[in-house]
């Protein structure tokens, strides 16, 4: 008999198995699925990490902070092999009102826990200023640091429109190689002698409401897997395998796509941190292309106003020149069908939106460079917080609704998943993740006032 049936070779199924198998000392550990290892939506992201969210408490701020405690572990015990850095997130505006918005987030953030907030206004008083860390973690601040003095942002960050008036530099964020962790976590399973099946889940057997079988197809033909445990970690097929279970899952999805562009011309450093205007917009187009898409019913959503929110980061080492473009504006929810459906519009709609932040891109409007896009499903919950526990089905469990931040959160997510299924002790923050979380009247009613819900 097998312990433990995890669906789902992403990220989140990967961890829960290195925690459980490596951690836990489960020992007969079988994660099924059809695909490779962390090429459904895992190997979509933009790799980055921040321990910057809203409240109304500090649960994501606190499980952020294990997961990037974890991070720092996994990268110090191989080498640097994950490639972490800490060069932060950096949130630029140019609306003077914003100035006093930001301070309040930087303030509201330290109150929760991220640290100090230090605010420059270059009158002479002000504390050091320490750029972030290009290719480490260590040593380097927590907490954020406020820029209001136009010198000090034009010194660090020329490529910025003149018209930035403020950035705000959260400091505890970065980047790392999700691969290379996927990679890690899953040679250290294997070792401790989790298994591996190329298979679909094609049923949960939970007789009397109590899990004890999986049924899975594989290439051979199918398996039944006696169990006590199944868990659920499917990404955006996660609803799916809920039906299985009789349980329709509180999620959604939304499909967020990138591009991938080469900076031929070197507008952004290589040593550049991960960058986001916090100014809504509308696309910068020559008086004629405004009049011929006004003309075309099919174009004139072009002519809208864009939300904030558009961003990039460097990708590569020295010598590389490519630069992740990303906007969130396909906000509808959707049922995921695979592969992604890309849009042919988003290159060159995110490339005009850039260069309202960085206006040393828009030589490249004339001719769009070589780029790639790809994108997949965040699958989310409303107040865009986890599902990670145990699920109404005795022995059934879920880790998932990790909504773009799989790869940030994983570490925090199998070490919990792995304690609510070994009964170990449980950290402060558990309770906000559970599924059964939703039973309770006040807290729907909390959700309904919920406020800004950290994604990007």
């Amino acid at each position: 008999m097998t312990e433990v049936v995890i669906c789902g070779a992403g990220i989140a199924g990967i961890a829960a198995a290195y925690h459980l198998a490596v951690k836990q000392g489960v020992r007969d550990v079988v994660l099924v699925d059809e695909r490779p290892p962390m090429s459904l939506t895992s190997d979509k992201s933009t790799e980055a990490y921040r321990n910057w969210w809203p409240g109304p408490d500090d649960a994501m701020l606190r499980f952020m902070d294990r997961s990037i405690d974890l991070l720092e572990e996994i990268d110090a015990a191989s080498d640097h092999r994950i490639r972490l850095n800490r060069r932060g997130y950096l949130y630029a505006t140019g609306d003077p009102a914003k100035r006093a918005t930001f301070q309040e987030t930087g303030e509201r953030a330290a109150a929760l826990g991220a640290g100090p907030l230090r605010i420059h206004r270059g009158d002479g008083h002000d504390p050091v200023y320490t750029p972030g860390n290009a290719e480490d973690w260590r040593d380097q601040p927590t907490g954020a640091d406020l820029l209001l003095d136009p010198a000090l942002i034009r010194r660090h960050f020329p490529y910025l429109t003149e018209q930035t008036v403020a950035v705000l530099h959260a400091r505890r964020c970065g980047w790392f190689s999700g691969q290379q962790l996927g990679a890690y976590m899953l040679e250290a399973a294997r070792a401790a002698g989790m298994r591996l099946v190329n298979g679909r889940v094609t049923g949960v057997d939970a007789p009397g409401g109590r899990v004890a079988a999986v049924r899975v197809a594989t290439v051979g033909g199918a398996e039944t897997l006696a169990t006590g445990a199944f868990v659920a970690a499917a990404g955006p097929l996660s609803g799916d395998l809920g039906r299985m279970l009789g349980l329709e899952l509180p999620i959604f999805s939304e499909l967020h796509l990138k591009i991938a562009l080469e900076d031929r011309l070197g507008v952004i450093p290589r040593d550049a941190p991960l960058v986001i205007w916090e100014d809504e917009q509308f696309l910068p187009w020559e008086a004629e292309e405004r009049a011929a898409l006004a003309e075309d019913p099919a174009s004139a959503h072009l002519l809208a106003r864009f939300p904030a929110g558009v961003h990039f980061r460097p990708e590569g080492g020295h010598g590389a020149q490519t630069v992740l473009m990303l906007w969130a504006y396909h906000l509808a929810p959707v049922a995921p069908v695979l592969p992604a459906p890309l849009d042919p519009e988003f290159p060159e709609t995110v490339l005009r939106g850039m260069t309202t932040l960085a206006p040393g891109l828009a030589p490249y409007l004339a001719r769009l460079p070589k780029s790639y896009m790809d994108g997949g499903y965040y699958t989310k919950t409303q107040e865009n917080r986890p599902l990670i526990g145990p699920l109404p089905v005795a022995g059934a469990y879920i880790f998932a609704a990790l909504s773009g931040y799989g790869l940030m959160a994983a570490c925090a997510g199998g070490e919990l998943l792995a304690a609510h299924m070994t009964a170990a002790p449980l950290p402060a923050y558990a309770p906000a993740f559970l599924p059964s979380r939703y039973d309770d009247p006040a807290y729907r009613r909390k959700v309904e006032q919920w406020g800004s819900t950290g994604q990007l």
